[in-house]
């Protein structure tokens, strides 16, 4: 469920790109009224004031934008911007760039995605980039991060809803088996994990659970300091309930040690259009205060307003 508050009735593309430009002109920058004006914008409409923008003034909003903002409101801004295939696409390369330390973020892309749209993102990562997705997360990775984030980002999963309990039965067994063996690189292992709809999926973790006594995830934390099984995990978790996934990443990015920043703006940034209520629901359950008053705690001035708006108000 989305956050963000367009309003009923949206001005013409035409003044949205005039009063972009008013805010870029002068002393200085009118950072609040980039924020009133691309806060509450839905992705169709932010596409169409790009384009319109391009046409009107010979340059890209993405570049005026970059010129003017700086440190977490630019990026923050830049990246809700973006077309969500351009985004996840700017994000994959990113992480890779990166290494193996933002191996969740790719796993967030393949997983949290439908089909359709991770298929967008390969497309405009081409565009982008001039080479595929796919031969940028084989050569970036090794060993069995490669052998879970290279058909991870390749699939093309069943969107439907039908279910094979038989198979979700034998497939928990093998799950728990190769579990119990410690053989988390296991080719079936991934198999399943990378191939099978996320329908499919839950029923086969559900008998798990029902069978064998406790969430996967919980067998998976073995040893708690193993990266490749902390992948696994954000695998599961974002492909069986992504609002929960995200829940907790927003909850590890705001904490007592400091805010990580990245983090954060990426969730919020990805996820206003589509979760993001759910997500805060997940968030106040969890913890003593709400999403928003955490935000508040912790970020300032135009950064701070940008995630607010993105996040809608805790009334909405």
């Amino acid at each position: 469920m989305s956050t963000i508050i367009v309003p009923a009735e949206v001005p013409p593309v035409a003044d949205d790109v005039e009063q972009l430009r008013k805010a870029f002109e002068g002393w200085g920058t009118n950072e609040g009224l980039i924020i009133e004006i691309l806060s509450h914008r839905n992705a169709e409409q932010r596409k169409l004031i790009r384009q319109t923008y391009a046409q009107t003034y010979n340059e890209d909003l993405l570049k005026a934008l970059d010129k003017e903002l700086t440190r977490d409101f630019e990026r923050i801004v830049l990246l809700w911007t973006y077309d969500p295939p351009e985004r996840d696409a700017f994000l994959v390369n990113e992480a890779l760039k990166k290494g193996a330390k933002s191996n969740q973020v790719i796993v967030e892309i393949a997983c949290a995605r439908s089909s359709h749209e991770l298929l967008l993102a390969r497309k405009e990562y081409h565009a982008r980039y001039q080479k595929s997705l796919e031969e940028d997360v084989a050569s970036h990775t090794t060993g069995d991060f490669r052998k879970l984030l290279w058909p991870l980002v390749t699939s093309y999963r069943y969107e439907g809803e039908e279910v094979n309990m038989t198979l979700a039965n034998s497939e928990a067994k093998l799950l728990h088996d190769k579990v119990t063996e410690k053989l988390y690189n296991d080719d079936d292992f991934i198999r399943i994990l990378t191939t099978r709809s996320k329908s499919q999926i839950n029923a086969t973790l559900n008998h798990y659970k029902n069978e064998f006594g406790q969430e996967i995830n919980k067998d998976l934390k073995a040893d708690p300091n193993d990266e490749f099984l902390k992948i696994l995990r954000a695998t599961i978790k974002s492909l069986t309930d992504p609002a929960k996934y995200f829940e907790k990443v927003l909850r590890l990015a705001i904490n007592k040690q400091g805010t990580d920043e990245d983090a954060l703006t990426r969730v919020v940034a990805t996820r206003a259009e589509f979760d993001m209520k759910i997500i805060k629901e997940e968030y106040k359950k969890r913890s003593s205060v709400s999403l928003n008053e955490a935000i508040a705690k912790d970020t300032r001035g135009d950064y701070e307003d940008m995630l607010i708006a993105l996040a809608g108000s805790d009334d909405a």
